[in-house]
């Protein structure tokens, strides 16, 4: 999305609307930001929603918005892990719902993230503690949510705020287990792990 964004295709403040395939491939047990059918949102706020608050629709929506179907996005999606030399890797969907034919390795993860680490925009968005989305044609109320990664704050996990986070990514299936990306800088020194595969914290 935001090379679509780099290359002028798309601009961060392009307002989206939800099509019907919003919700291809999800139900209202994963995690959402209740976006509905016929919505209107900034791309920069579906952005936000996606990597922050981890709402499965909003990477549907961005999808069509960039290659017209979530089929042509998610070949864009392999042809991208190609290039970046993932060789375990085969995506089915944008959301990472569990497929068979849906995976990844650890290694490749780190490739990936190092490549979109390299993005100020994906940056700064993934090392948001919480961010508001204003009201939509379709919400009276703005919607206030906190970012899934317990390491940059404590304001929706406690116990494992690390001052020197900045970022990435969670991310949970029955099927994956607990799986946290992240990086830490400190020093002029970055360094970036990734974790599969884990008891959930609350559990452990």
């Amino acid at each position: 999305v935001l090379e679509a964004v780099k290359n002028g295709k798309r601009s961060l403040d392009q307002m989206i609307t939800a099509g019907d395939t919003a919700w291809q491939g999800l139900d209202t047990t994963s995690s959402n930001q209740n976006i509905k059918v016929g919505e209107e949102m900034s791309v920069e706020d579906l952005l936000y929603c996606l990597m922050v608050a981890s709402a499965n629709e909003a990477a549907n929506i961005l999808a069509v918005a960039v290659s017209g179907s979530i089929e042509s996005f998610v070949e864009q999606m392999n042809n991208e892990a190609a290039r970046l030399g993932c060789t375990g890797t085969h995506f089915v969907n944008p959301d990472g719902m569990p497929d068979v034919n849906h995976y990844t390795t650890a290694r490749d993860l780190y490739k990936i993230a190092k490549a979109a680490m390299a993005n100020s925009t994906f940056r700064k968005i993934v090392a948001t503690p919480e961010y508001y989305v204003e009201p939509t044609n379709m919400t009276e109320t703005r919607r206030h949510f906190f970012n899934t990664n317990g390491l940059l704050s404590n304001k929706k996990y406690l116990g494992y705020y690390y001052e020197n986070c900045i970022g990435i990514k969670t991310g949970s299936t029955d099927a994956a287990g607990y799986c946290l990306l992240s990086a830490a800088q400190k020093d002029g020194q970055t360094l970036i792990c990734v974790m599969m595969g884990c008891e959930n914290p609350k559990d452990a």
